[in-house]
């Protein structure tokens, strides 16, 4: 081979051997093999720098902010003897809640049992750590960050740290100061004496700082006679003091700190502290009844318990709220309270023997609740709780495990109104549409069979009558049927535009809705009403007229909003409401008076547990309620026997009351009438159909059954209801043809039937 040949022979090995990538560049021109564009960036060797970099900046910061922030020599304000004061609405003072409830004891004073249950819960790894949990941290600064408060993973050192030298505050700035603090008490402090300060410090309701006040009041005992179910309890209910108290915790509170006192004793079996044969046999052991704070006589603890919550929606915790400094001015009006109270006695009170266990058992059982609004700001003017904090801890203004009854039917017209409804005949839903007042009849298009019973089970109409007759008598038949016409899930929206609340176990899809099923308070009902009277603009009650602290900024909430239904749909409600007062045969034709104008609703539930009259004049709205509850088991009992009398239904003592508050409260007030400008009660309409479903026989003992439109109900044949001095009466068209409410074949069999939910 010549050389020639040779040098030929390897520049091809030599190109066998470079890159492809080489090779390719060579062939078009640019085989430089440099990077281009982005990658120049963003190499692994520059995003590797960049993360190191990172990281030794934000140690560099950690270090600067560790040596910037001193630890305090002294325990925060907070931490010492405040108290709040609360104040009429004049300004006058009505309760100071006190000094703060604390006595400091030693650890040794304390079962090791019941401080391992607060470890178990809190901070299983609190005598292993350095005093903060990194992970747990970065956890509640991202909620911090989002808004969302800062929930999860502070230590027990952590809390002792916030709860002895720093503020309730929820800032970013508050959570680094707490966790460089933390580190450096952690350092300095032995973990038994920060055991001792977190247990010492903590807030556990009932206005008890310590563990030794909450043993005291929750369980009448010292700390060291606490048991481990009571100390689990103790450690449960620090996480929600007012939520997850079990003498006044609804049913979600109720379901929640007993989560909560189960994980307790689990953690401690996980952490080989107790005996899994042991745990077996624990319950929550329940705290004893809760006692008046000096001061809080009267219905002045329910003001101030009402005040707290609302100061908790606005996000003020209890635990701020107790640390004291707040002068917190309410809305309530001195006299409009002592009118309320007046009335509540004289009316209800006065006529019971609570003391006759033998011959007057039922009165045993009677609660009672109410609250007053101005419905053109939303302030709450009076309040009543029931007897006193020393026997009813609980307000029962602010309960909401009884139904409202019947006082949910205009809720069902104001929807129908709003939605555009038409019944069955294809006409629309107004106060002069018609329906069938047969007791007992099914319902005609639901899913659901349902044939709710008239009170005394009686027959109404010839069968049809007006749904303003409908309104004045509480006829269920009716407003079951118009449910299914509007559609249960538009009238909960409506419900909950006007201001009701979304419960669990909101019964959305049954025709039993309209009559009141789902759970509501004297509050929020007063709101719904208060926003039929303020011509449909939302009306929110609110207590807490406004709030002062030095460290902390508070913004009242705001009473009146925006339309939550349009004001043709307020007015004419108003319109129907008032028919209920003046009609003779009205079920809420008690409170009728010359000295006001008025329109109301009456409620009273399934088997008369719960009895309501919600009234409103142009001026006031004013919810009245009374609860049948054993007081030994605290379960619903019925109302009929209060007094020695027979059935407690709305339209007596919760009228009588409403009444006899109104008049006192509006004496001097130079009453206006409702400006109805927009009410529209719709066409006189004619029957169409048929014969409905074979009507029920009243009983002998109760009212006859109507064979034409009651005869209290006025006559002129044409007209729609005519208004009268204060207020209007419903007509009926005179036309007695029948109406069929079916389509056809055979009549389908009777459903259940529930028990009726009027309001007379």
């Amino acid at each position: 081979m010549g050389r020639a040949e040779a040098r030929k022979a390897q520049q091809q090995r030599g190109a066998r051997r470079a890159p492809s990538g080489r090779a390719k560049g060579a062939e078009g021109g640019g085989g430089s093999g440099k990077r281009t564009g982005i990658r120049r960036f963003f190499t692994w060797k520059k995003i590797l720098s960049a993360f190191f970099g990172m990281i030794l900046l934000m140690m560099a910061a950690a270090v600067v902010l560790y040596f910037s922030v001193n630890e305090p020599t002294d325990p925060n304000k907070q931490a010492t003897l405040q108290s709040n004061t609360y104040r009429w609405s004049d300004g006058s003072i009505m309760a100071n809640t006190g000094k703060m409830n604390r006595e400091i004891v030693s650890l040794d004073k304390i079962p090791q049992d019941v401080r391992t249950a607060f470890i178990a819960i809190e901070n299983k790894s609190f005598y292993q750590d350095r005093g903060i949990d990194l992970m747990g941290v970065a956890r509640g600064l991202f909620n911090t960050v989002r808004g969302k408060g800062t929930a999860g993973g502070s230590t027990i050192t952590q809390q002792y740290v916030k709860n002895y030298y720093l503020t309730q505050d929820q800032s970013a700035t508050r959570k680094l100061r707490e966790l460089v603090i933390s580190l450096k008490v952690d350092q300095r402090m032995e973990k038994d004496d920060i055991l001792a300060g977190y247990l010492n410090t903590n807030f556990y309701g009932r206005n008890a700082y310590g563990i030794q006040a909450a043993a005291q009041a929750f369980y009448g005992v010292d700390a060291g006679q606490l048991t481990l179910e009571q100390g689990a309890y103790l450690a449960s209910v620090i996480q929600a003091p007012s939520q997850y108290d079990l003498a006044t915790a609804g049913p979600n509170g109720t379901r929640l700190v007993n989560i909560r006192f189960n994980a307790v004793l689990d953690n401690m079996v996980e952490m080989g502290k107790l005996d899994p044969e042991k745990r077996k046999g624990m319950t929550l052991p329940p705290p004893i009844k809760p006692k008046p704070r000096p001061g809080m006589d009267g219905q002045k603890g329910y003001l101030v318990q009402a005040a707290n919550d609302e100061l908790n929606k606005q996000h003020i915790e209890d635990a701020e709220i107790a640390a004291g400094g707040w002068n917190i001015t309410l809305n309530v009006d001195k006299d409009k309270q002592s009118a309320l109270e007046k009335a509540v006695h004289d009316e209800l009170e006065s006529k019971l023997d609570r003391k006759d266990t033998k011959n007057r058992p039922q009165d045993q059982s009677v609660q009672a609740g109410a609250t007053s609004v101005d419905p053109k700001t939303g302030a709450v003017v009076a309040m009543y709780g029931g007897v006193g904090l020393e026997e009813k801890s609980e307000s029962n203004a602010l309960r909401t495990d009884y139904q409202p009854g019947s006082t949910f039917k205009p809720i069902v017209l104001a929807s129908g109104l709003e939605n555009g409804s038409n019944t069955q005949d294809g006409k629309p839903i107004t106060p002069n549409a018609l329906y069938d007042g047969t007791s007992k009849r099914p319902v005609v298009g639901s899913k659901i069979p349902f044939n709710p019973q008239n009170q005394d089970n009686r027959n109404f109409g010839t069968p049809m009558m007006s749904v303003q007759e409908a309104t004045n008598y509480s006829v269920n038949s009716v407003y079951a049927q118009m449910i299914v016409d509007v559609k249960p899930q538009n009238v909960k929206k409506t419900a909950l535009a006007l201001g009701m609340k979304d419960r669990e176990g909101w019964p959305e899809d049954k025709p039993a809705m309209a009559l009141g099923t789902m759970s509501a308070n004297t509050l929020e009902m007063a709101g719904v009403y208060a926003t039929l009277d303020n011509h449909g603009k939302k009306v929110t009650p609110t207590i807490v007229k406004k709030a002062e602290h030095k460290d902390r900024e508070f913004a009242p909430q705001q009473g009146v909003g925006s339309q939550a239904v349009s004001r043709k749909t307020a007015d004419t409600v108003t319109k129907v409401l008032q028919g209920v007062v003046e009609d003779e045969g009205g079920s809420g034709n008690k409170v009728r008076s010359s000295a006001y104008e008025a329109g109301g609703k009456t409620g009273t539930t399934e088997s008369n547990v719960a009895a309501w009259f919600t009234g409103y004049t142009p001026e006031l709205v004013t919810v009245v309620a009374m609860f049948g509850e054993d007081p030994t088991t605290h379960n619903q009992v019925t109302l009929t026997g209060t007094a020695g009398l027979g059935r407690a239904g709305g339209s007596s003592f919760p009228a009588s009351i409403w009444r006899a508050y109104t008049l006192a409260a509006l004496k001097g007030v130079d009453t206006g009438k409702f400006q109805l400008t927009e009410a529209e009660m719709g066409a006189v309409q004619t029957p169409s159909r048929s014969a409905s479903p074979t009507p029920s026989t009243s009983p002998s003992s109760s009212p006859p059954a109507a064979t034409t439109s009651p005869t209290t109900s006025p006559t002129p044949p044409t007209t729609s209801p005519t208004p009268t001095k204060t207020g209007t009466s419903p007509t009926t068209s005179t036309s007695p043809s029948p109406t069929n409410t079916k389509t056809g074949g055979p009549k389908p069999p009777d459903p259940p039937i529930l028990s009726e939910n009027d309001g007379r």
